[in-house]
C-alpha cells in the first residue's frame, strides 16, 4: 500500500501539472492578442456590446453554461446589462426573453450542440447579433456567428482529455477581457462599481462616508481656546473618544487628545490650574470633510499615525470626531 506521504506527493504533482496546463492555456489564448484578426475580432465583440440596447443575453450549456453564468454576473457588476438563457432551455419557452436589440453570447466548447443550433434561426430572426466563445473555429456555430472569439485550448487538464477545464479557463478569461475592456470604454467609475455593490464588506468600504459613522451633535467634545485644564479633562473624559476639539470664534483651533493631557502632566508643572486648552492643543489637526469614504479617513490616520480626525463644515466648523476604532468596527 502506498504510504500517506506518496499519495499527498502524487496529489500535489497532478494539482501543479493542472496548472501548468491550464497556464499554457491562457498562455495561448495571450498570444491570440497578437494576430490581427483576432484583435478584429474581439474589438468588434466589445463594440456591439458597447451599442447594444437592450440585453447581453449569455447562453451555453453543461460547463459551458456554469461558465455564461459568472460572465453575466460579471458584466452586470461592471455596468454591461446582461441576462443568463440556459440553452437547453431554450427550446421550451425560455427564447421568450429576446427581444430585438439584443446581442447573443453563446458559449460553447464544440459549437455543435443541438441545443444551441435550435437557437440560431430564433435569433436570425430576430436580427440579434451573435458572438461565440468557442473551442472550435471548424464547428457549425462558429460559421453562423457574427463574431467568433477562439477560445480552443490543445487539450484539458483532464488526464483523459475529456473534463471541460482548460477549455472552461479560456472562455471565463476571455468573458473577463470582454467585460473589463467594455468598463474602461464606458468609464466606469468606482462610484459606478460601488453602486452595484451595497453590501458585505466590499459595500462598506466604497460606499460608507465619514458623516455615516462619525461621532456627531451633542456627542461631539468641544471646548473653547480659553478653557482651563479640568474642562478639557472633563470633556475627553466624558465624551469618551480620547480628545477634544478647541473653538475659536467657533471654528477649529485646535484639537487635544488624552495623549497630550498624559504628556502635559508627566512634565510635574507647578502651576497646571491655570493652563488653558489654546496653550496645550495642536493648532494644526488634521481636519477632513463629513463627505470623505470611510476608508480614506482609514488610511489618512493609518498614515498620519493618528487615531482621530476633526470633521469639519466649509466653514471650519467642527460637526463631528471620527475615531479609529469606530472605522474598524466597520470591518474596515
Amino acid at each position: 500500500m502506498m504510504a500517506r506521504g506518496q499519495r499527498r506527493k502524487d496529489a500535489a504533482t497532478a494539482g501543479k501539472k493542472v496548472v501548468l496546463i491550464e497556464k499554457k492555456a491562457i498562455s495561448d489564448l495571450e498570444s491570440r492578442f497578437k494576430n490581427i484578426e483576432f484583435i478584429r475580432n474581439f474589438r468588434e465583440a466589445v463594440e456591439i456590446i458597447r451599442k447594444c440596447k437592450g440585453n447581453v443575453v449569455v447562453t451555453g450549456i453543461g460547463k459551458s453554461g456554469i461558465i455564461a453564468q459568472k460572465i453575466v454576473a460579471t458584466f452586470n457588476s461592471t455596468g454591461t446589462l446582461s441576462i443568463f438563457l440556459h440553452s437547453a432551455d431554450s427550446a421550451h419557452g425560455d427564447l421568450g426573453v429576446l427581444r430585438k436589440g439584443d446581442v447573443a453570447l453563446i458559449i460553447s466548447k464544440s459549437g455543435d450542440t443541438s441545443e444551441i443550433r435550435q437557437m440560431i434561426p430564433t435569433l436570425r430572426l430576430l436580427n440579434i447579433g451573435i458572438i461565440s466563445i468557442v473551442g472550435n473555429l471548424n464547428s457549425e456555430l462558429a460559421k453562423l456567428s457574427d463574431i467568433v472569439l477562439d477560445a480552443s485550448v490543445n487539450e484539458e487538464a483532464c488526464p483523459h482529455n475529456l473534463a471541460p477545464t482548460s477549455s472552461t479557463t479560456a472562455a471565463v478569461v476571455l468573458g473577463d477581457a470582454l467585460a473589463i475592456a467594455l468598463l474602461e470604454l464606458k468609464g466606469f467609475t468606482l462610484e459606478n462599481f460601488a453602486l452595484f455593490h451595497p453590501g458585505g464588506n466590499l459595500g462598506k468600504r466604497l460606499l460608507l462616508k465619514v458623516d455615516d459613522i462619525m461621532a456627531k451633535g451633542d456627542d461631539v467634545p468641544i471646548v473653547a481656546d480659553n478653557a482651563g485644564l479640568k474642562d478639557v479633562i472633563y470633556m475627553i473624559s466624558s465624551k469618551r473618544l480620547g480628545c477634544t476639539c478647541v473653538v475659536s470664534k467657533e471654528k477649529i483651533a485646535g484639537i487635544i487628545t488624552d495623549g497630550d493631557i498624559r504628556r502635559l502632566l508627566g512634565k510635574g508643572l507647578d502651576q497646571l490650574g491655570d493652563t488653558k486648552a489654546k496653550d496645550i492643543m495642536n493648532n494644526k489637526p488634521k481636519i477632513i470633510s463629513p463627505e470623505m469614504s470611510a476608508l480614506s479617513a482609514l488610511e489618512y490616520m493609518e498614515k498620519n499615525k493618528i487615531t482621530q480626525l476633526v470633521v469639519g463644515d466649509k466653514g471650519l466648523r467642527p460637526i463631528g470626531i471620527i475615531h479609529m476604532h469606530r472605522l474598524l468596527e466597520e470591518g474596515l
